[in-house]
C-alpha cells in the first residue's frame, strides 16, 4: 500500500480560479473509489503504486478536457514495505508524540 499526495495545476485559463477543476478531479477519484484526502494544498490519495502512478495520469488531463493550456502536476510517492500504512496514520503517529 501506498500513499500520493497529488497537485495538479492548470495554467492558460480564463481564470486564476482553480475550484472547479479541483471539484472534477474529486470527482473522479469518488467514482473510482480511491480513499482520499483533499488539502488545501493538494489531494492525498491511498492505494496501491501502479494504480496510484496510472490514476495521477489520468487526472493531470482532465483539465485539458476543461480547456487548460498547460497543466502542471507535482506527484509525491510513500511506499512502505515494512509495514501497512494507511491514509491518516501518519499524523495520527505525530499527534500520540504531542499528547
Amino acid at each position: 500500500m501506498a500513499i500520493m499526495q497529488l497537485t495538479i495545476i492548470p495554467l492558460g485559463t480564463q481564470t486564476p480560479s482553480v475550484g472547479q477543476y479541483v471539484a472534477d478531479i474529486q470527482q473522479t477519484l469518488r467514482r473510482e473509489g480511491f480513499p482520499h484526502e483533499l488539502t488545501d494544498m493538494g489531494t492525498i490519495i491511498e492505494g496501491e503504486p501502479q494504480e496510484l502512478l496510472a490514476l495521477a495520469a489520468r487526472l493531470h488531463a482532465l483539465p485539458f478536457v476543461h480547456g487548460a493550456q498547460r497543466v502542471v502536476t507535482q506527484v509525491v510517492l510513500d511506499e512502505r514495505r515494512d509495514k501497512t500504512v494507511n491514509l491518516g496514520d501518519k499524523t495520527a503517529a505525530v499527534q500520540a508524540r504531542l499528547d
